[in-house]
């Protein structure tokens, strides 16, 4: 597992040029997929839906770029000085920055890849009913799990974002229809969900080659986020969450990593290279030294303390540090403090910073780093030696189980049943070896979630919109400012490092579209209402 890469990014990186232009070619050029004689086997149908997932090793995805909109939250800041990223941060973007738009366009890319399969899987000829089953619930999945991030980041309650399939017959005949509401497209997302689960093996049914492609559980995954997102516009959906979390327990045989021989031990093995595929596994970046993520170099120390090119952006706030209880180990693997020891490329060191804003840094993406010896990036086989490719055999994880509980506590609370709500937060509690909460507020379950969760791609922003909790989201960002930043022992100011900004729930619970896409739509699309 260290130093290979999983197929499904080695084929989809073949196959991006095929179809970079969102549609294969007319024509049969020797050796290249195309609309008109692409679909003649099994093994056509199988490299079709791989080329699906190629976008999700793209800087403009889950590299880096849709993780300015998370920097938005009280977590974290940019880090490094980036206009088009501070503009994210101060919620006074044009549209128009490129962190926004190519990540639109790539989101939109995946999405149509995935219906090409959907209308081409049924001409398919010479192929069995196993894999055309098997590529339409990948497609079905890759079509919703695209769609969810474009309707979160950029629908609103009173204007949905462009969706169009080949269920519709005007499909290609058009240009894609903008939903009324992000409510038509959550409904939407939990109907390829469903469809996807549906269709879908197990995950634990997959070979190890296999591994990465859509399964069974993670559809679930995503009925239960895409109910919980639209339940701040409609109650009703709470009901619908519990029951879906424990068929991803009982019948997908998602569970929490434990057993390790301490509560941070087990907490740290989930982010871990040993544990890509670990029964807390629900649906990552799959990643290796030559493709996938780049995240963890991206949030590494800007040049790497001088021996691996880190990139330096998403730091850590003092606020985020300070929202953990005492004894919670979960802090420890999440943030590096000022001398805190930690190995990189085998060699112990005691965290400092010359660059961070903020004085902190991402701690969960670390491991990949730890390998190797005397401080030799060449001696360490689970990193891409190239530090502006700084991909690693880690996996980026975009759901863990912990965080089905936690939608499952969520969703109870809100049903009125906090003490049935217990059982799965303190789940999440215990695994770290912190005390029961007998009968959990939706304060206890913001806590916990935060602090679960914290620095992944699970959106804090867009938690504290759909709580409402609008003055968290405007209130300054400090950082731990120490006298001597090559010093881990120097001593240290709480300073404010962002201001105070202006979130105007009015204007800024949705995302704007770039402008230039709603011109050249000749009035089909509207922008973003308050934008």
């Amino acid at each position: 597992m260290k130093a290979r890469i999983n197929h499904i990014i080695i084929l989809a990186a073949m196959l991006t040029g095929s179809s970079a232009c969102n549609k294969w070619v007319d024509t049969k050029p020797n050796g290249a997929p195309t609309t008109a004689y692409f679909w003649q086997s099994d093994n056509d149908l199988k490299k079709a839906t791989t080329d699906m997932y190629a976008v999700m090793r793209n800087e403009s995805t889950w590299g880096r770029d849709l993780f300015w909109m998370q920097d938005a939250s009280d977590d974290l800041i940019v880090g490094r000085a980036k206009a088009n990223g501070e503009n994210i941060k101060n919620f006074i973007p044009s549209g128009r920055e490129g962190y926004m738009t190519e990540g639109w366009n790539d989101l939109y890319k995946m999405l149509n890849r995935a219906n090409q399969v959907i209308q081409g899987v049924p001409t398919s000829k010479n192929t069995t009913e196993g894999a055309r089953n098997q590529a339409l619930g990948e497609a079905y999945f890759v079509r919703g799990f695209a769609h969810f991030w474009i309707a979160y980041l950029w629908g609103h309650k009173n204007q949905g974002v462009p969706f169009d399939g080949p269920e519709n017959p005007e499909f290609g005949k058009r240009i894609a229809p903008q939903l009324k509401s992000v409510t038509d497209n959550y409904a939407q997302i939990v109907s390829d969900m469903q469809k996807a689960a549906d269709l879908l093996p197990l995950f634990e049914t997959y070979s190890a080659d296999n591994q990465g492609r859509a399964h069974k559980a993670a559809a679930w995954g995503y009925m239960v986020k895409a109910y919980a997102y639209w339940a701040q516009y409609d109650q009703s959906k709470w009901a619908l969450i519990p029951a879906l979390c424990d068929k991803i327990k009982t019948e997908g045989h998602r569970a929490l990593i434990t057993g390790k021989e301490s509560a941070k031990a087990n907490y740290r093995a989930v982010f871990s290279i040993a544990n890509n595929w670990s029964s807390e596994y629900m649906w990552s970046v799959t990643s290796g030294v030559q493709g996938g993520s780049e995240f963890p170099g991206v949030v590494l120390e800007n040049t790497g303390w001088g021996i691996y090119n880190g990139w330096g952006y998403f730091q850590p706030t003092a606020e985020l540090f300070d929202a953990y209880e005492a004894n919670d180990p979960r802090r420890d693997v999440t943030i590096l403090n000022f001398g805190d020891k930690f190995t990189f490329f085998g060699v112990e060191r005691a965290y400092y910073s010359t660059n961070s804003l903020s004085g902190f840094q991402m701690n969960k993406y670390m491991e990949p780093y730890s390998y190797g010896k005397n401080n030799e990036p060449g001696s360490n086989p689970n990193i891409n030696q190239s530090g502006d490719y700084p991909t690693t055999a880690l996996n980026l994880p975009l759901m863990r189980y912990a965080e089905i509980l936690l939608f499952k506590a969520e969703a109870l609370i809100q049903l009125g049943k906090s003490g049935e709500a217990a059982a799965p937060l303190n789940e999440v509690r215990n695994r770290v070896g912190l005390t029961s909460i007998a009968n959990p507020t939706m304060n206890d379950l913001k806590h916990e979630r935060r602090v679960e969760l914290a620095c992944e791609w699970t959106d804090r922003l867009q938690d504290l919109k759909r709580w409402g909790d609008y003055a968290v989201i405007n209130a300054p960002l400090h950082g731990r400012i120490h006298a001597n930043k090559l010093d881990p022992a120097s001593p240290y100011t709480i300073q404010e490092v962002w201001p105070k900004r202006n979130f105007d729930p009015n204007k800024h619970m949705a995302w704007p579209m770039n402008p230039d896409e709603v011109a050249k739509s000749n009035g089909a699309y509207k922008q973003t209402p308050g934008w």
